[in-house]
C-alpha cells in the first residue's frame, strides 16, 4: 500500500529519512480494526519520529502520522483516537505508563490504511469533513483537555494563549470563544496575529508584550521563549497550563513569583477516548469549523514536512487520500 514513512532516524536533517512508497498492508491482533484513511494530519511528532526521538532504531521503518479519519471496512465513517494503552490498565489512560501514540510502537496514518484497536475507532459526526476529523486527534484534543479539563476557567474569564498559529494555539482560539472566554493572543507577526482575530481572538498582542491587564489562565506550547511573560501575566491565583515546550524545556522557574503570587503549573499531555468523543460534540453542537491551513496530497508530503520545519504554518496541516 502507498504510505509516507521514516526510513532510519536522522537527528540532524529529518526530511532526509522520510521516504514516500510502498509498505505492507497492516495486520492486526484480535480486537483491532481497519481503517481506510482519507485524511491525515502533520504533528510535531512526526518531526520527531524522523529525528528518533521516543522510538527505538530497531521500530523503523516507521509510517508516520497520529491523526486520521476514515471509513471501516462497512462504511462507518471514523475519528481515530491516537492513545493506544495497555490493555491490562484499569485507570485514565493518558496516565497508564505503557501508553504510547501511533507511529512510537505501531504503524501511523499517513497511508491508504491502518489498524488501531476498536475502542480507538470514535464515529465521525456527519457535519465533519474527513479534514477537519484528521485534525481532532491531537492537536484538538491537546486544547480541548488544557481548557476544560485542567484549566478551571469559566466562561467570561480571560485566557492568554502564547503562539497565534500553531495547530493547539488555534484549536484553543476557537474553543475558547466558543466557550465563552475572552480570548488573548500573542504572535510573532502580523499576520499570525491576524489569524487568531480571524478565529475569533477578542485582542492579540505582539509575543513579550506588556498586557492591559493580567489573565485568569495562560496556555503554553512554547516553552523557555515565552515563559517569564506567560508568568507576569498572571492574576494572583491564577494557572499556566503546558503541553509543550517548542522553543525549550527548561526556563527560569521564577519560584518567587510563583509562591508569593500562589500560581498553579499544570502539565498536560493529549486527552482521554471519552474526551475525544465529547470533543466532536462539542465542535457539531457550537458549529465550529477547525481551522485548516493548508490542505496537500499525501503523495506530496514532503512539501508539508518543509513547511513545519521552517515555522511557516498557519493552522493544521491536512494530507489527503
Amino acid at each position: 500500500m502507498f504510505a509516507v514513512y521514516a526510513s532510519e532516524p536522522n537527528a540532524d536533517d529529518p526530511l532526509a529519512s522520510l521516504a514516500v512508497g510502498d509498505r505492507p498492508e497492516p495486520d492486526g491482533p484480535d480486537g483491532w480494526v481497519t481503517v481506510n484513511v482519507k485524511a491525515a494530519s502533520l504533528n510535531m511528532h512526526d518531526i520527531w519520529t524522523l529525528r528518533g526521538v521516543g522510538i527505538k532504531p530497531e521500530q523503523f521503518p516507521m509510517i508516520l502520522g497520529c491523526d486520521g479519519a476514515g471509513e471501516l471496512d462497512d462504511g462507518t465513517e471514523v475519528v481515530l483516537h491516537s492513545v493506544i494503552g495497555d490493555p491490562d490498565w484499569r485507570g485514565e489512560e493518558t496516565l497508564d505508563p505503557k501508553r504510547t501514540l501511533l507511529t512510537e510502537k505501531f504503524q501511523g496514518t499517513f497511508a491508504d490504511k491502518v489498524i488501531v484497536p476498536k475502542r480507538n475507532a470514535i464515529p465521525k459526526p456527519a457535519e465533519m469533513s474527513f479534514a477537519e476529523g484528521a485534525i481532532m486527534g491531537t492537536a484538538w484534543l491537546t486544547a480541548y483537555r488544557m481548557l476544560f479539563v485542567k484549566s478551571g476557567l469559566r466562561p467570561g474569564q480571560t485566557m492568554l494563549v502564547q503562539g497565534a498559529s500553531g495547530g493547539v494555539s488555534t484549536a484553543l482560539v476557537q474553543l475558547g470563544r466558543a466557550a465563552g472566554m475572552r480570548v488573548w493572543v500573542t504572535g510573532r507577526s502580523e499576520a499570525k496575529r491576524d489569524l487568531a482575530k480571524q478565529l475569533g481572538a477578542h485582542e492579540t498582542f505582539e509575543s513579550g508584550a506588556r498586557l492591559p491587564e493580567r489573565v485568569d489562565a495562560v496556555f503554553e506550547t512554547v516553552g523557555k521563549a515565552t515563559w517569564s511573560h506567560s508568568m507576569k501575566s498572571l492574576k494572583p491565583g491564577g494557572i499556566i497550563v503546558v503541553s509543550g515546550s517548542t522553543s525549550g524545556p527548561d526556563p527560569s522557574a521564577d519560584l518567587q513569583r510563583l509562591f508569593f503570587l500562589q500560581l498553579r503549573v499544570v502539565g498536560s499531555t493529549m486527552g482521554t477516548r471519552d474526551e475525544l468523543a465529547s470533543l466532536l460534540e462539542f465542535v457539531r453542537l457550537a458549529g465550529i469549523r477547525p481551522q485548516i491551513g493548508t490542505e496537500l496530497p499525501l503523495s506530496e508530503a514532503k512539501e508539508g514536512f518543509r513547511t513545519m520545519l521552517e515555522g511557516d504554518t498557519a493552522g493544521k496541516t491536512v494530507f489527503t487520500l
